[in-house]
């Protein structure tokens, strides 16, 4: 793989980067992940790396990216899961897929599944930076909507929930979990898939950790409005209970 990085290339983007632009580079071979942060961090940008795909998805989730640099051949979840975990939250961060495997199919499954480009290895590091630069320019595309269960309204984009004319305050994660509902609305979900998709695959805290944010999420709401949104179904797990529009 030849690593050619031309000064022109780094010059512009410094001279560009007036704020800070964020990659996640997920590698989990010590060598090419070394490369990429070195080209990447004297290009202009700040990178952080994950190593494997549970790792990407709690940092993508904790953080926010301009870009992220995602290989398939990774342990245990591979550059494939990641994707579809993110796309699946809402994550539109642009990412490039990279894949050792030259095979048509890797490709079309990868930009089918939510990449915005696909880069086969062994490439030039040229190359990588200017495809990057590409993505940069068009930013995440415009795909989160605002959801909506009567009057209650949560807007992914602005992370800003309403019910009515009032402005409800909630914490990271019970927004998350909010918005979880909303996207799976008059369906019953299990804690364990609540946890696998609002938290994560490597998740160790309490047990009770979705019980006591739906009890948060009916104080905010629930109590707070006198309505009954937020159901329990014994020994399963919770609903959101919309009227049909």
């Amino acid at each position: 793989m030849s690593r050619t990085s031309p000064r022109a290339d780094t010059e512009y983007l410094r001279q560009r980067h007036t704020v800070a632009v964020r990659i996640l580079v997920v590698e989990d071979e010590p060598k090419m992940q070394s490369l990429l942060t070195e080209v990447l961090s004297d290009a202009g940008y700040v990178v952080e790396t994950a190593d494997d795909g549970a790792a990407a998805v709690s940092i993508a989730r904790a953080a926010r990216f301009d870009a992220i640099v995602l290989d398939v051949m990774l342990p245990a979840i591979d550059g494939f899961e990641v994707l579809e975990l993110l796309r699946r939250r809402d994550d539109w961060t642009p990412v490039l897929m990279l894949t050792a495997r030259d095979a048509v199919g890797d490709r079309v499954a990868g930009l089918d599944g939510g990449a915005d480009d696909c880069l086969v290895k062994p490439f030039a590091f040229s190359e990588l930076l200017s495809r990057l630069r590409v993505l940069l320019r068009h930013g995440a595309p415009s795909v989160a909507r605002a959801l909506a269960c009567g009057p209650l309204t949560l807007d992914p984009g602005t992370r800003a929930v309403t019910f009515g004319d009032d402005v409800i305050d909630l914490s990271a994660r019970e927004f998350d979990l909010l918005h979880h509902l909303l996207r799976n609305a008059n369906q019953v979900l299990t804690r364990a898939v609540i946890i696998e998709r609002v938290w994560d695959h490597n998740y160790d805290g309490f047990s009770n950790i979705v019980d006591v944010n739906v009890r948060n999420l009916r104080e905010k709401i629930d109590r707070r409005f006198g309505v009954g949104l937020i159901r329990t179904v014994r020994g399963v797990g919770y609903q959101l209970v919309c009227p049909p529009r």
